[in-house]
């Protein structure tokens, strides 16, 4: 048996970055079909003693949001899912 997928919506996720000399700041948005927007939030910070290297912070505050972003959307998911049901379900993991 073989499962076809059709591609039916996409999303767009916004990364923003704010930095000076040891911070990295990142917000994550992704914007939903129905209009809701889902904002994440990350931050690096650069020891004293590392190199600075702008774009390893902004790797990790992004990723950092990303993964604040993904958590949220998790937590939608269940609470949307429970609101169906009208049951409490397990959690959902990542």
């Amino acid at each position: 048996m073989t499962h076809t997928m059709h591609t039916t919506v996409g999303w767009h996720v916004e990364l923003e970055f704010a930095e000076d000399d040891q911070h990295t700041k990142s917000a994550a948005m992704v914007r939903l079909p129905d209009g809701t927007e889902v904002r994440g939030h990350g931050r690096a910070t650069r020891h004293r003693t590392d190199a600075n290297q702008p774009r390893v912070g902004e790797e990790v505050a992004g990723a950092r949001a990303l993964n604040d972003l993904a958590m949220q959307l998790l937590t939608k998911a269940h609470d949307e899912i429970d609101e169906a049901s009208g049951r409490v379900s397990h959690p959902i993991h990542a």
